[in-house]
Formats: C-alpha cells, sequence, structure tokens
C-alpha cells in the first residue's frame, strides 16, 4: 500500500460502516478512559487497542469492564518497531489515537526517546499508510522553558529544554506537524492528577512526589502560619477532564479548524503556585490552614545555588533520599502562560468543562492517602504499634525466640514462629492462640539455604509480607583455640547459624520490605561483641559477623524505611548457657527480660541496644587496649573448660539434641542482702528512670 493517501476526515465517520480506531497506550492511565468514552460515545465503534503482548492479559481485565467491551480488539504489537510489529496486516482504521508514550521524569533519555520519538515517527508511518486521522496526545511541555503567553497556535518559538521529555515531547510533535499528506490534531495537556470524582491515579508522578512532605505538615499546629516558596506556576488538569476532552474532540465537527490540522490546549482555565495547591489540600492534610508564598526575589537566588556545584550534589541527594527525581526542581521558575480559549469554546457544545482544583483535591489526596503513599504500610496501627504486624521469628521453640514470640503476640502481632523441631513450636503456638493471638509455625532449619528459600516463599504466600524479621536462632559453643585444632565444623556450624542463616533470611526478606517502604529486622547478638572474652572465639566472630553485615545493608535501604536493630544480650538464662558448668552460679537475666528487650527494638527501633556493663567495657578495651587484654587473659585463667568442650567429641545432631533438653531455668546462689537491695532498686524503678536518664543525656540505648 503506498504510503500516501487522501486526507481523513478527522471529525466525521467512517461512510462505509462503524467508525474504526486504533488506540496506542490503550491500557494507560489516560488510554483506558479514553476507549471506554469512545465506547459509550459510539454504540457501533470499533477499537483496536495496540498492545505488547505482555499487556495482552491487562486489556482483556479492562474489556471486560467496560460496556461494550467486546468491541475491542487487541492488537499485538510494538510502538518502538516500524509498522508496530504487527504480525500480517495491519487494520483498516478511520482514526489512530496516539497515546503511547513515556511520562516519567526518573526515565532516561534513551527511554524517553524510544517512546516518545520513535514511537510517534512510527504512528506518523501507519497513518499515512492507512489514510487514518492522527490524534496525537502531546503535552504543554513543549514549551520548554519560554516565558511568557503561549498561545495554542505556538510551537517553536526558540524556547530551551529543561529536560529529556520536554525535548522529546517537542519532537514528538514536530515529526506530526511535518509530516506530508496526514491529517492531524494534537491534543497538549497539562499536568495530570488523578479523577475528579475518585481521586484514582496509577503511580505517583508530577505534584504526587511531594505528597509525602506535605503529609509531615499534619503534625504541625493548625495555626501556624505556613511560608512557602514561590518556586513559578503549574497547570493541573484531572484525568477525566482530558479523557472527556480527547473523545469530544475528536468527534467535534464545530471545533476552529475541524476541516484541518488543529492543536488543542486541555488545560485549566487558572494555573496554580504549589501554595495554591497546597490550600487546596490543606483540609485533606490537616496541617495549618494559612499558607503565604515567600517572595520570588527570596526563592529566586537560592534556585540558583541548587543548580551549581557543590550545592547541587547536595540538593540530588537529598531527592533521591525522598524518592523525588531531581529533574522535579527544573520546573521551579517556570512562568510561561496558556492561552485555552479557542480549546473552551471547542469543547463548550459537549458541556466538557475543566473543573477548578479546588473542587476536587480533597478527592486526590484521599487516594494517594489510601492508595499510593510510599509510608502507607509503616503507619502505625492506633490500637499499637505492633497491632496487625507480621513477625517472623527464629528459634522460637524456646528461651528468648519463645518469650518474644508471647509478647508479640499479647500485643496484636501476627507471629511467624520458625525453628528446627515441629513439636516444640507447635506447643508455643498453642499456647498463643489459646490466649487468643496469632501464631503459624513453620519447620525450617535455616543454615539449609533451599529450606530458606521455600520457607519465605511460603510465608510470603500466605501473609504477603513480613514487617518484622527477628533472627533469634543461634549456636554458642565455648571452647578454646587449642581445644578447636581439627574441629573446624565447630566454626562452620556456628557461622552457618548465626551469621549465614541469618544473613540469608535477610536477603530474602529484604526485597519486599524495600518495594512496601516499611520493614525492620532485629538481630540478636551478644554483649560478648563488646567484651571479647575468651573461649568465645567463633560464636562472637559469628555475632560480630552478622551485626557487621547488618549495618552496611542499613546504610543501602535507609531511605526505603528499612531498618535494624543490632541486640547486644547480656547473659540469658536459655538452653544454650545450660551446658558451661561456670554459668550455673552466675546471675543472668530471664528469657522474659529479654523478649521485653527484643519488643523494645521492634517497637523504637534504635540501631543498637546495649547493657551499661558492656558499653563500659567497650570503651574501656578502646581506651585501654593493653591493660583489658591482661585482663581478659586473668579472667581465662580463673575459669575451666567445659565438661562438654573438655570432652571435644559431640556430633552435632548430639549438641542439638543436649541444647534442647537442657533446663531452660537454672536456680542461681541466693544472696539475702543483694536480693533485697535488688527488690528495693525494682519497687523504687531506679533501674528503669536511671536507663531513661541515660537514653536521654547519652548517645546510647540501654
Amino acid at each position: 500500500m503506498s504510503m500516501t493517501s487522501p486526507a481523513a476526515d478527522p471529525t466525521g465517520a467512517s461512510t462505509t460502516g462503524p467508525t474504526r480506531y486504533l488506540v496506542t497506550g490503550g491500557t494507560g492511565f489516560i488510554g483506558r478512559r479514553v476507549i471506554a468514552r469512545l465506547l459509550a460515545r459510539d454504540p457501533e465503534a470499533l477499537v483496536h487497542a495496540l498492545v505488547r503482548r505482555e499487556s495482552a492479559q491487562k486489556l482483556d481485565a479492562l474489556k471486560a469492564g467496560w460496556p461494550g467491551g467486546e468491541r475491542v480488539r487487541a492488537l499485538v504489537g510494538d510502538i518502538a518497531e516500524p509498522g508496530f510489529a504487527v504480525s500480517g496486516d495491519l487494520p483498516q482504521v478511520d482514526h489512530i489515537v496516539h497515546l503511547a508514550a513515556i511520562y516519567d521524569m526518573a526515565a532516561s533519555d534513551q527511554a524517553n526517546r524510544a517512546a516518545n520519538i520513535d514511537g510517534t515517527r512510527h504512528a506518523v508511518e501507519v497513518a499515512r499508510r492507512l489514510g487514518a486521522a492522527l490524534h496525537h496526545i502531546s503535552s504543554v511541555a513543549v514549551a520548554g522553558d519560554f516565558k511568557g503567553e503561549f498561545t495554542e497556535e505556538d510551537f517553536d518559538l526558540g524556547q530551551g529544554f529543561l529536560n529529556a521529555y520536554q525535548e522529546t515531547k517537542f519532537e514528538a510533535e514536530k515529526l506530526v506537524r511535518e509530516a506530508i499528506d496526514l491529517t492531524w490534531r494534537v491534543y497538549r495537556p497539562s499536568a495530570v492528577l488523578g479523577d475528579s470524582r475518585t481521586g484514582a491515579i496509577d503511580k505517583i508522578d508530577g505534584p504526587y512526589y511531594f505528597f509525602p512532605l506535605l503529609s509531615r505538615l499534619a503534625k504541625l499546629p493548625k495555626f501556624l502560619p505556613l511560608a512557602i516558596p514561590d518556586a513559578g506556576v503549574q497547570n493541573y488538569v484531572p484525568v477525566d477532564f482530558v479523557a472527556d476532552g480527547v473523545v469530544a474532540l475528536i468527534h467535534s465537527s464545530t471545533a476552529p479548524g475541524a476541516s484541518g490540522q488543529r492543536v488543542f490546549h486541555l488545560m485549566s482555565p487558572q494555573s496554580h503556585s504549589f501554595t495554591d495547591l497546597y490550600r487546596a489540600l490543606a483540609p485533606a492534610i490537616g496541617g495549618p490552614k494559612w499558607a503565604f508564598p515567600l517572595p520570588k526575589q527570596l526563592v529566586r537566588p537560592f534556585l540558583s545555588m541548587l543548580k551549581r556545584k557543590p550545592l547541587n550534589q547536595v540538593k540530588d541527594l537529598w531527592f533521591q533520599n525522598r524518592h523525588i527525581p531531581p529533574a522535579m526542581l527544573d520546573f521551579a521558575g517556570l512562568s510561561t502562560t496558556f492561552t485555552t480559549a479557542e480549546t473552551e469554546a471547542a469543547l463548550a457544545p459537549d458541556g466538557v468543562r475543566c473543573p477548578p482544583l479546588a473542587s476536587y483535591a480533597t478527592k486526590i489526596w484521599d487516594y494517594w492517602y489510601e492508595h499510593l503513599d510510599p509510608w502507607r504500610f509503616a503507619r502505625p496501627h492506633p490500637d499499637g504499634p505492633l497491632v496487625g504486624k507480621v513477625v517472623l521469628i527464629t528459634g522460637a521453640s524456646s528461651g528468648i525466640g519463645r518469650a518474644t514470640a508471647i509478647k508479640a503476640a499479647e500485643k496484636g502481632a501476627i507471629t511467624l514462629l520458625v525453628a528446627r523441631n515441629g513439636e516444640d513450636l507447635d506447643v508455643v503456638s498453642k499456647q498463643i492462640r489459646a490466649k487468643g493471638g496469632a501464631a503459624h509455625p513453620y519447620v525450617c532449619d535455616i543454615t539449609d539455604q533451599s529450606a530458606v528459600d521455600l520457607l519465605v516463599k511460603t510465608v510470603l504466600g500466605e501473609h504477603g509480607h513480613v514487617d518484622f524479621l527477628v533472627n533469634n536462632a543461634g549456636r554458642s559453643i565455648r571452647r578454646t583455640a587449642d581445644k578447636t585444632l581439627g574441629r573446624l565444623h565447630d566454626l562452620e556450624r556456628t557461622i552457618a547459624i548465626n551469621y549465614y542463616g541469618a544473613a540469608h533470611l535477610i536477603l530474602a526478606l529484604l526485597p519486599g520490605m524495600r518495594a512496601r517502604r516499611s520493614g525492620h529486622i532485629v538481630n540478636i547478638t551478644t554483649i560478648g561483641v563488646q567484651l571479647r572474652i575468651s573461649r568465645f572465639s567463633a560464636y562472637i566472630a559469628s555475632k560480630t559477623a552478622l551485626e557487621g553485615f547488618s549495618d552496611c545493608v542499613a546504610a543501602e535501604v535507609i531511605a526505603d524505611n528499612v531498618t535494624f536493630t543490632n541486640i547486644r544480650m547480656p547473659l540469658i538464662r536459655t538452653p544454650m548457657i545450660a551446658p558451661t558448668d561456670d554459668y550455673q552460679s552466675v546471675r543472668a537475666a530471664t528469657p522474659e527480660k529479654a523478649a521485653a528487650m527484643v519488643i523494645r527494638g521492634l517497637v523504637e527501633r534504635p540501631a543498637q541496644i546495649d547493657t551499661p556493663g558492656g558499653s563500659f567495657m567497650e570503651l574501656f578495651r578502646i581506651f585501654f587496649p593493653k591493660t583489658n587484654a591482661r585482663i581478659l587473659h586473668q579472667h581465662f585463667l580463673m575459669e575451666d573448660e567445659s565438661q562438654a568442650a573438655a570432652a571435644g567429641d559431640e556430633t552435632g545432631d548430639e549438641i542439638e539434641r543436649r541444647e534442647r533438653e537442657a533446663p531452660s531455668a537454672i536456680p542461681r546462689n541466693a544472696n539475702p542482702v543483694m536480693n533485697r537491695l535488688r527488690r528495693g532498686a525494682r519497687r523504687l524503678r531506679l533501674v528503669h528512670y536511671g536507663r531513661k536518664a541515660a537514653n536521654l543525656a547519652l548517645p546510647v540505648h540501654w
């Protein structure tokens, strides 16, 4: 077929049958609304929707919800390829509505060029080949940095461009305007917001990037005056107005230029400053009601400074940490005024008018807050910070893990209990459920990589996500270096569960936490990381490795609101320490006390929880390393090897069985005087208030 053909009538229907449309980008934010309106306007219209193969199912789902959806045909192809890469002949159509494009401030230059320029070039070629009228959805971005009035007749006025999106939209519209033997219309919407009736929108873009910052203003008193920088004006339109306008203008026979080429500005008659936007949103935000703009004379010098090194690098980092494309600042200071009189006149017969921003702003905000707020999953439940949260706890069959699971369930958490011993897990689960809590047991050996992968797949399939991970499962080996000779498997077993197993779980759950911008990981480590006492080289090394791994990862994911807490536990009376004879007469905290520390880590999320003794000994080791080494050596000489370590011939299974069967509580020697002092201190809450005072005055969490 010839690449040239008589110009199609841009407004009339086919003279030989129903009007036929080919729509690109038909499953997109604007496109699916345009198709729905085309079907509703003309009960005989046929629509061919160009979709990539992977989007065909999405189109099928949309068709099921459209009245007249059976009149939509999927045309599998690719806008980025010549002829749309359609297998076989293209369908004969009267109109091509070209909506496929990229509107993403974070998109690369290459992606913008492929979608916006190459896609439009191929749409022009197909329209000329089929003799169809081309309806090109452009953007007011073609005006670039132009200052002054920009009419519907204006195009190339020597303007510059602030980013790849503006430039590629200009080049795309230029291809349409310069095409030979092509009937075309161009539609330039401004910044598109959600639906004015429902607030619905697909993704965060444009002004939505700043909504998380605005939401924080809700914490300020309502009477507080708010100063907002005057950074130019933007024009906003709801998506339903854009779709209504496009369809009305496609069918309009009274529009200026109906018999030929024409450009329409689908815009609000009034542009808005950021102060105007805030005022419209303020009732929904719940922040200060009174906002005033800072004068441009104060703002412009500051904006100019941000464009120069090194401040521009600081600016980019600040924006990136808040998931705002730095290119968004490029639009600050724009002062283009767009005319809309001719478009308004063309839309008048259909009664299509852009609603004022104030009439739908609260709906826009409410929809974003409920469905798109990146921090919505991190919001605490009004009944408590752990209510409804999914908490996965390893080593949950006994000791600290068991006590933590019980406490977390009491606070409303959905506890996922993980351990090797299924019978013990069932006992804990039944105990939690008997009190009305939620508990789900999962048998898993976290040293088995395939078992961990299956665990994570199962948990995510059943619960959708994990809010908190408590890496509690652990193994402790108390053995001197000379007794470890020939027993490298002791180190391997300890590292496998204390470090590799925990790290594998972290890595497996991290993508989901980052996607939800909500997650917290608590690692149960040891005071030994600070003390570095003898005989625990394998155990302390494994816990130190876990801390180091977590600290490094924390620096990578903090902007995604995924955080870590390392709890350096003191001696806890659990089965793990039972084989050490010297610990039978040493004062140790209960698992319940340790669980309270874990709950604090889950709720308060400090980077680290220490004990006063651990902090003191760590400082002593840093400032007096030689003296500290001598003291630790004397401690080494005073202690004997445990019977288990002295025997040195236990298998891994025997160690695990001994740890499970050891009593969880060993009576300690009673000292009447010390016991009375402790009871008195508890009554006066001296320890509690002392810890609180230290946490406020010192950079510690005790």
